[in-house]
């Protein structure tokens, strides 16, 4: 396979393999944030409600991925809701990601950073 950024999560012999690229694990990890009660929206604006209505690519900008073999770090910028407690919703932020990105493609998840961009209403 030659798509750019592309990692096999899966290869079955007489089947074939299974590829992931970094701009997916960017969305997954993107939705996954925004999924968590205190996070107002991802870099950029984007808020959960406008999740359907913007391209993905979009969404993957506010994520940076880096995938080494089996492993996987990942760099979150979000905008936190006014008057939630940073540290406990950047917690959150990092096991919601890790949960997620993990159990979507079965690659170990050692480290996710949440960058707070800015606080919104």
């Amino acid at each position: 396979m030659d798509v750019k950024n592309s990692h096999v999560i899966s290869d079955v012999p007489d089947l074939g393999a299974v590829y992931v690229t970094e701009s997916v694990l960017g969305v997954i990890s993107a939705i996954a944030a925004l999924e968590v009660d205190g996070v107002f929206a991802m870099a950029g604006g984007i808020t959960p409600d406008m999740v359907t209505k913007t391209s993905m690519k979009k969404l993957a900008k506010s994520v940076h991925v880096d995938v080494d073999g089996n492993q996987v770090s990942i760099s979150v910028v979000v905008v936190i809701k006014m008057n939630e407690n940073i540290i406990k919703i950047s917690k959150k932020v990092q096991d919601k990601v890790k949960q997620t990105v993990e159990n979507m493609t079965c690659l170990e998840v050692v480290n996710v950073d949440v960058n707070i961009a800015s606080v919104g209403e």
